[in-house]
């Protein structure tokens, strides 16, 4: 069974037994610090990832033991905490364009992993870095977080269908930048894990 499918009751414990709450540290951390860094790089965002658990920590009353997941209240915290850094975000995608290094897969030493950011490259984190923050922040939760249209619509506190437009444009709109890049340099920029990526059922 999935662990995630624990949270709700591992949270309930945690109010009786606040040490308990580091179970849900031990589940998430690395998922959502993964998340973090790819938008802001690896100093700024053990730093945020361990704010967003402090801040979980001191709200986890507000939690709905009921829910089997406490990955979408984890992310929208983690999301609050990165409108504050917005212009970090910025600044890293642009410094990813210019390099074409994707500052997750570089902290690997693998070669594949190596390849697979250089074939990211320039041309994607210029197409990030060209949305509207509204839809870059649906299209990141979508594709680097993993989480489902109705995990992110829980995240944001937007209706489903909001989700479904915002991810809809935003899609749309990288995949014009992405094909004007192509013609402009004769090459097909290859997002890491492919168009699949992007494009997956929710």
């Amino acid at each position: 069974m999935d662990a995630r499918s624990h949270d709700g009751e591992t949270i309930a414990e945690s109010l009786r037994t606040p040490a308990s709450f580091g179970a849900i540290f031990d589940r998430h951390y690395d998922v959502v610090q993964g998340y973090l860094q790819r938008q802001v790089g690896p100093d700024l965002a053990d730093e945020l990832a361990s704010q967003a658990f402090l801040v979980a920590f001191d709200k986890r009353d507000r939690f709905e033991c009921e829910r089997p997941s406490a990955r979408p209240w984890l992310f929208g915290i983690a999301t609050n905490l990165l409108r504050h850094h917005h212009r970090g975000v910025r600044r890293q995608l642009h410094a990813y364009e210019r390099t074409g290094v994707d500052p997750v897969l570089d902290a690997f030493d693998g070669l594949e992993a190596r390849v697979d950011a250089a074939e990211m490259g320039r041309a994607l984190a210029a197409a990030l870095a060209q949305l509207s923050d509204e839809e870059r922040e649906v299209l990141l939760l979508y594709a680097w977080a993993d989480l489902t249209y109705t995990e992110i619509a829980e995240v944001l506190g937007l209706p489903i269908g909001t989700v479904r437009s915002r991810l809809h444009r935003a899609r749309g709109r990288v995949r014009e930048l992405l094909q004007a890049d192509r013609a402009n340099t004769g090459t097909a920029p290859n997002p890491v894990g492919g168009e699949k990526q992007w494009t997956r059922s929710s």
